[in-house]
């Protein structure tokens, strides 16, 4: 069984590199908002550099997916850092997402992105992704997804 620290250490080495790539998208949103029509490319090539970084770090958190579901409630008590770690890459990706998909949408904008690489009707939808985190973490079927229950005010 692998060590809660080696868990750790790669979830901090996996918050990095969300942290790389969210500098970089607020760099790119940054280009694109500027009004003399600058172009985001090299924030782009920097952004596919991080990304086969961000693959081998994705595979090592998914092979500790296994081991980390596998510890009783106690012994992932006991390791109140990873998960504090999980909460704040899930945190991080979440802003990812948000300032990506408008980061695309400034693109579109612009004309940037043909019309073959438009973004997929889903990404459309409100909720869509926190939807699929709460399926995945909850094991629902392929059913709806379960919503909290909403109070009258």
């Amino acid at each position: 069984m692998i060590p809660a620290s080696d868990i750790a250490a790669d979830l901090r080495n996996h918050l990095s590199l969300h942290t790389e790539l969210l500098g970089w998208i607020e760099r790119e949103s940054q280009a694109l908002r500027q009004p003399d029509g600058s172009s985001p490319y090299d924030v782009f090539q920097a952004r596919k550099e991080v990304l086969p970084r961000l693959e081998e770090s994705l595979g090592r958190i998914r092979a500790h997916r296994a081991t980390w579901l596998a510890m009783s409630p106690a012994e992932r008590a006991a390791n109140p850092e990873v998960r504090n770690l999980i909460r704040q890459n899930q945190d991080l990706i979440m802003r990812l997402i948000v300032l990506d998909r408008e980061n695309e949408q400034l693109l579109l904008r612009r004309g940037l992105i043909p019309a073959k690489q438009l973004p997929p009707v889903n990404r459309q939808r409100p909720h869509y992704v926190a939807d699929l985190y709460r399926k995945q973490g909850t094991g629902a079927s392929a059913g709806a997804p379960s919503r909290p229950p909403q109070s009258a005010s």
